[in-house]
């Protein structure tokens, strides 16, 4: 796999397919990456689990803390990183190491270690490196578009209104001329739709 290009089609795939994400490295702390890139996870509806050594026990965002995620009590599709890249290769060696591993390990921004995306891979997972889910999730939703920043797409629909408050967009949607786009629709058979 090439991790300095990713297409849309594997970035939706993944999006489309995982419910449960672990974060491992969330912060507390209201205005750090971590915990907007959580919440708003959290908020498109994503079976949100915060892991952090330093806070087990308490809760983030209504959420209770796990310290490793060996500790998770539920199958975790997808490890979100969001620590130094010299910690990947022990996230993902603990990754694959669980009862039942994750079909994804999602490396945050400034996050590339192909030590650990070559053990993740050769473990059968899918690996993304130094994008944000949260980024990709509103660029591929054209929630960013319609937020202002030039989404390259011209259409004279208007999005559509869900409810009061922020406009939540999903991945699944019609195209202009009516089609669904590519790999919209959760895959079959599994996560890579074979």
């Amino acid at each position: 796999m090439n991790h300095d290009s990713y297409s849309d089609a594997y970035i939706r795939g993944i999006l489309n397919t995982v419910k449960t994400i672990a974060m491992v490295g969330i912060s507390p702390k209201d205005n750090r990456p971590s915990y907007f890139a959580f919440k708003y996870l959290l908020e498109r509806g994503y079976n949100m689990i915060p892991v952090n050594p330093g806070q087990a026990g308490k809760e983030i965002l209504g959420r209770k803390v796990y310290a490793r995620l060996a500790d998770v009590p539920e199958p975790i599709d997808m490890v979100d990183v969001f620590r130094a890249a010299q910690y990947a290769p022990q996230i993902v060696a603990e990754a694959l190491s669980l009862k039942s591993p994750p079909q994804v390990i999602w490396m945050q921004l400034g996050v590339r270690n192909d030590e650990a995306a070559d053990a993740a891979e050769a473990g059968g997972l899918k690996v993304v490196m130094n994008r944000c889910p949260k980024i990709e999730y509103g660029r591929l939703s054209s929630e960013i578009g319609w937020m202002g920043v030039n989404s390259r797409t011209l259409t004279s629909k208007r999005a559509r209104i869900l409810g009061g408050g922020v406009q939540r967009m999903s991945l699944s949607r019609t195209t202009t001329s009516g089609g669904t786009t590519i790999d919209s629709a959760p895959a079959k058979g599994g996560a890579d739709g074979a």
